[in-house]
């Protein structure tokens, strides 16, 4: 039987606070280096800091930086404090304007985590034929390290694996990748031996968990995207660090070797630190984005030939045009790019609220929406769906509550706020990418709200 539905409200009004309702979380400063003219310094500000070592995870992928990360920029500062960087912006910035407008829709509350079952699914479900609903929550289970589980079209929950650490990962950040006979494939951002993170095969039922590949830093180290799987079997993915340098692309065959496809290599040039998954063309083409790294280190869009040739396609300023983005790009037919960035667009660096982008087969880069920080929804934390000529997506925080929203960007430019979240029962914060069934219903997650840690949720039209 399925839970509570709750009717979104066509209201609208600015939420007030800022940046995403987080005035109870203590604040956690770290350095970022900036380039200024041509010389990089060191940028200290404030950001959110979770209420555990694992929601530091969280708030990475979301809207803020891991205490791993503040180490490292540490570390990168101290190799370019002195040096300099070429800057320059290869493409015309284009920004079109949208209109905004609330819709009546009808969420269904599919499951409320409560604990045992899992707590805070911050990766974006994947949907079989069947309509099973399969994914990943960073907390909780039985050892409170993560879990997978399956949800049925009729809301009956499963949990399929209980994660435990050194013996096969902990805290799976990503949402999973499915084959044809149903195997499910994802990564753990750490755990396992050497505590690097993993890559995991699993069945529908829960059964055959294996270990397919162990990172061991030199080859990648915290994989926080969701893999790619092609024809031949191959999965392909990123760390976020390790490597040879700032992060790496890497595969892993049907027999478990991996291979590291490439090292990012500095935060001045091909980006740094890809925390996101990639999109696959037919001819084998990667594409992908770096959190860092690039103009003003606020981050790239890059495409990876078959041949392990990168090639930086767009580097974000960190002013109108966005900056760091957290998700992967999704990819049409005509080969058009589409994305999100955190912050940028209405003000610079981490005083903006995002952007939706878009990158054309030709290079040309368009901000197609900027969040202004209120009804509309604030720090898009997740990939966007490409459905029927539409992006849908959702925002961390914002719209009428303060919670987060599902949003919908149609061709002619026009915005719509699907859902407000309420960060009650309803859930809140949602910090994962949709999926679409073919009657046009949406389904995601929140990562805060409901019974403890977060739901699983359906809107309907």
């Amino acid at each position: 039987m399925r839970a509570k539905s709750y009717s979104a409200t066509t209201s609208a009004r600015p939420c007030g606070c800022s940046p995403t309702c987080l005035q109870s979380r203590q604040i956690f400063s770290y350095y970022r280096y900036a380039a200024t003219g041509s010389t990089i310094r060191p940028e200290i500000f404030k950001v959110p800091l979770a209420r555990s070592q694992r929601h530091r995870a969280i708030w990475f992928r979301k809207v803020a930086m891991t205490n791993r990360l503040r180490q490292f920029a540490d570390a990168v500062g101290e190799r370019h404090g002195t040096g300099t960087l070429v800057l320059s912006l290869a493409l015309a910035l284009c920004i079109l304007p949208t209109q905004l407008a609330q819709a009546q829709t009808n969420l269904i509350v599919l499951h409320t985590f409560e604990g045992n079952d899992g707590l805070e699914p911050i990766g974006t479900l994947v949907r079989d034929a069947s309509g099973n609903l399969y994914g990943t929550t960073v907390n909780g289970g039985a050892y409170s390290l993560g879990t997978v589980f399956k949800l049925d079209p009729f809301g009956n929950y499963t949990l399929l694996h209980s994660f435990a650490g050194r013996k096969d990962g902990l805290d799976p950040v990503a949402g999973l990748a499915q084959d044809e006979a149903g195997h499910l494939y994802g990564t753990t951002s750490s755990g396992f031996r050497p505590n690097n993170g993993a890559v995991f095969k699993v069945n529908t039922d829960g059964s055959g968990m294996v270990i397919l590949h162990s990172f061991n830093g030199g080859d990648g180290k915290d994989p926080f995207g969701k893999l790619v799987r092609d024809t031949a079997g191959n999965l392909y993915g990123t760390t976020q660090f390790g490597g040879t340098g700032n992060g790496t692309v890497f595969k892993v065959d049907s027999a478990g070797k991996e291979t590291v496809l490439y090292n990012f290599a500095d935060f001045g040039g091909d980006g740094a630190v890809p925390n996101a998954g990639m999109v696959r063309d037919a001819a084998g083409n990667l594409y992908g984005t770096t959190y860092l790294g690039g103009i003003s280190n606020w981050g790239t869009v890059f495409e990876l030939d078959s041949a392990g040739n990168e090639k930086v396609l767009y580097r974000f300023s960190g002013d109108k045009d966005g900056a760091s983005p957290p998700a992967s790009v999704g990819r049409d037919e005509a080969g058009n790019l589409f994305g999100t960035t955190s912050y940028g667009g209405s003000g610079k660096g981490t005083t903006g609220y995002g952007t939706v982008f878009k990158l054309d087969s030709d290079g040309a880069f368009f901000v197609l929406h900027t969040f202004a920080g209120g009804p509309d929804g604030v720090h898009p934390a997740a990939e966007l769906l490409l459905a029927g000529g539409s992006l849908y997506g959702t925002t961390d925080g914002g719209g009428t509550f303060g919670k987060g929203t599902v949003f919908k960007l149609d061709s002619t430019g026009k915005w719509t706020v699907l859902y407000n979240f309420t960060g009650g029962a309803d859930g809140g914060g949602p910090a994962a990418g949709l999926v679409r069934d073919e009657a046009g219903n949406l389904y995601g997650t929140t990562a805060q709200g409901g019974a403890t840690g977060g739901t699983v949720f359906e809107l309907t039209f």
